[in-house]
């Protein structure tokens, strides 16, 4: 289960990479590094799926 959810992760932090990039939005662009990474560092089913909505709530809730 670890491996499907951190490619979930890994994938839509690809998605974040490639917007923040194009769109030059430095949050974004940290957000999809930070999912890309996170899933390779953390085991556990219920703290990868909390650190990865976190990721992925973290452009919509903070701005640089």
């Amino acid at each position: 289960m670890d491996l499907i959810l951190g490619l979930i992760f890994g994938t839509i932090g690809s998605a974040y990479f490639v917007y923040g990039r194009k769109q030059q939005h430095a949050m974004a662009l940290l957000a999809g590094v930070g999912l890309i990474i996170f899933p390779m560092l953390v085991s556990g089913e219920v703290w990868l799926i909390l650190g990865g909505l976190a990721f992925m709530a973290l452009p919509f809730v903070v701005s640089i």
